[in-house]
């Protein structure tokens, strides 16, 4: 090995790994993270046990990671077509589409059987089925073939509460459930938002997004009437008794902001879909964090 090729060998390797954690989207996961810490605490009623949260916080990350990963490997044909997926590491040739499928499915192992032995089946397991959602009904089904892709497949991402509540009770009760029907509720608003961000971009991909088919103002109208049925969605954990007053004017409050956002891109247009889309992430974030300090 030359002089020249020792220098660079040190940042190569360092490229090669960001790349791999690219494939994983952590600016994704991280908020999926979230979601599930909220969700322990709830189930914990306060702090979880140090192994079992740090446990589950790797293995969700691999669960979801590997998802991604996978989903870099089948979308990589459309990836290429869109300015925001363009420089993603399968496309530009940076990682070779067979190894992005190999750690994919190796992340995926690893979750299962880390969540497994360390945690509890029943939280391997939804991981897994997680997974398998997102890949399986979203990526390889419904994201190409129907405009209610997101409706749908959103479900993959209502999975991280039920993990996390697993993970501290062994099982699964109704506020494990109303946590997934938040998220569930959740996504299409969120992902609506971003896609009126890029609409020409799915348009040139051919991927059956609402905006594509429907138009930018059936898709606003759907934005704002899914806003009211998500907030009223995050106020049935204090129906259920799982929460009290805190969470309560936490999600009123914030969910009324995020009514407002709606309803302003629904009247005055797409300049609002930003603002939208940036405080629904703000938005689900507050929500499990009030719902982790009212129970603590």
């Amino acid at each position: 090995m030359t002089t020249r090729e020792l220098t660079h060998a040190p940042a190569l390797g360092l490229g090669i790994v960001a790349d791999y954690v690219k494939l994983t989207k952590p600016r994704v996961v991280w908020l999926l993270l979230f979601v599930t810490a909220g969700a322990m605490l709830v189930a914990a009623g306060g702090t979880p046990d140090a192994l079992v949260f740090v446990a589950t916080m790797v293995g969700g990350y691999l669960a979801a990671g590997g998802a991604n990963a996978i989903n870099q490997f089948v979308d990589r044909d459309i990836d290429r077509k869109m300015s925001r997926t363009g420089g993603r590491p399968v496309v530009t040739g940076r990682v070779e589409p067979a190894r992005a499928l190999t750690f994919g499915i190796a992340c995926g192992a690893a979750s299962f059987i880390l969540l497994g032995f360390l945690v509890n089946w029943l939280a391997a397991t939804l991981a897994m089925v997680g997974l398998a959602v997102y890949v399986g009904v979203y990526t390889l089904w419904l994201k190409r073939t129907t405009i209610h892709n997101i409706v749908i497949g959103g479900a993959a991402g209502a999975v991280p509460p039920l993990v996390g509540w697993a993970a501290v009770t062994g099982d699964l009760a109704l506020p494990a459930w109303l946590m997934f029907a938040i998220v569930f509720f959740w996504t299409p608003p969120h992902f609506w938002a971003l896609s009126l961000m890029l609409r020409r971009d799915y348009a040139s991909a051919g991927v059956p997004m609402l905006p594509v088919v429907l138009g930018e103002e059936t898709t606003r109208q759907q934005i704002l009437l899914w806003s009211f049925v998500m907030v009223g969605v995050s106020l049935l954990p204090v129906v259920a008794g799982t929460v009290g007053g805190l969470y309560f004017t936490v999600a009123l409050a914030s969910g009324l902001i995020f009514v407002g956002l709606a309803a302003a891109l629904a009247r005055w247009g797409d300049r609002w879909a930003r603002p939208t889309f940036t405080y629904s992430l703000l938005y689900l974030a507050v929500l499990f964090l009030a719902l982790g300090v009212d129970v603590g």
